[in-house]
């Protein structure tokens, strides 16, 4: 439940009440007051109370927070998880003595938690917010690996002439692809294929 409506003998007292609901502070939500309600004669006959709605506010970095501590509780892992939210952006830099595991085989299983995140703290009408997991700065090193394959390949191509087919990447890793050749007078990129499975071309222009 992310939004309430309560009312009470004033706006404070159903304040409270809706605070205790949502489990949150008064920092966490956003107040709309229907109406304030009146005394009555002699504050006390008469009296109309107060009615609020009270919702809470989208905290994107805290929604992914509590998504992946029960993961990793679940998991056995002790991580310690830093967010930095700049606008529509939002980067998680992941810590702890068993990264690997969470990294997987050329990144997997690190882009599957990014994925669930990405869907748990979208799923409201709230903005989108693109989401960034990292960990031992795995996102970097692949990236320098992938445009050095990238140049390799290329190089291969223009000395034999035949089209290269790289493995199926996801689209992260394929605009990688394609922006390190973007610029090659020799070569072009495209996609081929169907999700998962979708791979970079590269051939002779």
């Amino acid at each position: 439940m992310d939004k309430i409506t309560k009312s009470g003998k004033t706006v404070d007292d159903a304040l409270h009440e809706a605070l205790k609901e949502l489990n949150a502070s008064k920092d966490e939500v956003e107040v709309t007051v229907i109406d304030p309600g009146t005394k009555g004669f002699l504050g006390m006959f008469g009296g109309k109370d107060a009615v609020i709605q009270v919702a809470k506010k989208f905290q994107p970095d805290k929604i992914a927070v509590a998504f992946l501590d029960e993961i990793f509780q679940a998991m056995g892992l002790t991580v310690s998880i830093e967010t930095k939210l700049k606008e529509k952006h939002l980067s998680i830099e992941l810590k702890g003595d068993e990264m690997g595991v969470l990294i997987g085989k050329r990144g997997q299983t690190l882009d599957s938690l990014q994925y669930l995140v990405s869907l748990v703290v979208n799923k409201g009408s709230a903005p989108y917010i693109s989401i960034i997991l990292d960990t031992e700065n795995y996102r970097q090193r692949r990236k320098e690996t992938l445009e050095s394959l990238a140049f390799n390949l290329a190089k291969k191509v223009k000395q034999t002439k035949k089209n290269v087919v790289l493995e199926p990447m996801n689209p992260y890793e394929r605009r990688i692809i394609h922006a390190s050749l973007q610029n090659d007078r020799y070569v072009t990129t495209y996609s081929e294929g169907e999700e998962p499975y979708r791979n970079v071309v590269i051939t002779l222009k």
